[in-house]
């Protein structure tokens, strides 16, 4: 049995129900149920392959042609699981609709919408069997990687958005709302961002401590990162990773580990290994760049806005309740954390706050202090 008829069916989110429900042409809402069905059903397919089964301790440069025998059924099933939603709008949405009707316009731009999405998916395949033909990607293990991620990445972003504005054409709704497997995203994403987070802040301490180690501590501090590095290795969010940071990481683990087994290495070669970790982990915040991320935060900052603007005005007259609210926008804004420093700082200090047995006075200044750090975040 191949792995695709192993694959559970994929269920559509109620609002994308309700809406299809509300469709007056029952048959155009039916065809267009098949193509939902078939893009949480592709979605799922694309996302649950874990990589890291294919990746190596060490980065080698000699070519690695074995791997490609590994991964040409990933590959091929990858092809196979985008051409099944393909195959599935090419059959239920072949020309236009020439709907009539006070719905038509709804209908003909939602077609329209599938008839992109298929010309640049379509379009990606391709491009895919491109870089599949290309030496310098199968026989290097690490590129290969990187290039099956990135268009299995791809492929979900175009199939979310396929999904997202064709049904946008019919009622107003949120990507969490209709867009399967969306909270998975979100919260894989918000993942990377927190714990590569507390990544940067350890290697900055160590890189402090290692500058001002004494000789016989250098071997120590060296000892002391390996381990760092093993336990975010054991991550969510070292699987989450792109392939191309993966290998960084693997290449700088190597190092540390070289200098970990001597007697006396040195500090300033300790040092220059170290300064390149702690600059290589700080550019890992570019994941707040993603779009998934983009959108998730400008939801969160405004409902922890609305959350301390009734904490505060509650402050005077039910302490209780203003806790609760203050409380409520703290554990909210975790999902934010690894975006600001300073939010980062008072995000941590919120996890072991006793927050509902705050005098009115010092209540006050922690929701003042928490909507001030908020409004200096960039969301918009």
């Amino acid at each position: 049995m191949s792995e695709a008829a192993e694959t559970p069916q994929a269920s559509l989110s109620p609002r994308l129900e309700a809406i299809l429900k509300s469709i007056p042409d029952r048959a155009f809402a039916g065809r267009l149920r098949k193509v939902y069905a078939a893009a949480a059903q592709a979605i799922a397919r694309l996302s649950d392959m874990d990589l890291v089964k294919y990746e190596t301790p060490v980065v080698d440069s000699s070519p690695d042609l074995s791997l490609w025998e590994e991964m040409a059924p990933v590959i091929r099933d990858t092809v196979v699981d985008v051409n099944a939603l393909l195959n599935v709008i090419r059959e239920e949405f072949p020309v236009a609709t020439g709907a009539a009707g006070p719905s038509a316009k709804g209908m003909e731009g939602s077609a329209g919408v599938l008839q992109e999405a298929m010309r640049q998916i379509a379009q990606g395949v391709t491009q895919l069997g491109e870089a599949m033909r290309n030496p310098s990607v199968v026989s290097d293990r690490w590129t290969l990687l990187s290039e099956i991620q990135r268009f299995r990445a791809r492929f979900r972003e175009q199939m979310s958005n396929l999904v997202f504005e064709s049904v946008s054409t019919f009622g107003e709704v949120t990507r969490a709302q209709v867009v399967p497997g969306y909270e998975v995203e979100v919260k894989a994403a918000v993942t990377v961002r927190a714990i590569t987070s507390d990544l940067a802040r350890i290697i900055a301490a160590r890189l402090k401590k290692v500058r001002e180690a004494e000789p016989e501590d250098v071997q120590w501090n060296a000892q002391q990162l390996q381990t760092e590095l093993d336990a975010f290795g054991r991550t969510a969010a070292y699987r989450n990773l792109r392939a191309q940071d993966k290998r960084r990481i693997v290449e700088m683990r190597a190092e540390v580990g070289r200098l970990a087994i001597l007697p006396n290495p040195a500090r300033p070669e300790l040092v220059a290994v170290v300064e390149q970790l702690d600059e290589f982990v700080r550019g890992l915040s570019a994941v707040n760049q993603r779009q998934v991320l983009i959108i998730h935060d400008r939801e969160v900052w405004a409902s922890c806005g609305v959350r301390l603007e009734r904490a505060l005005s509650l402050v005077g007259s039910d302490l209780a309740g203003a806790a609760k609210a203050l409380a409520e926008a703290a554990s909210s804004a975790q999902s934010l954390y690894g975006r600001d420093g300073e939010l980062d700082a008072f995000l941590r200090k919120a996890r072991k706050l006793q927050i509902g047995q705050l005098p009115a006075p010092e209540l006050k200044n922690t929701i003042e202090t928490f909507q001030g750090l908020l409004a200096s975040l960039d969301v918009m």
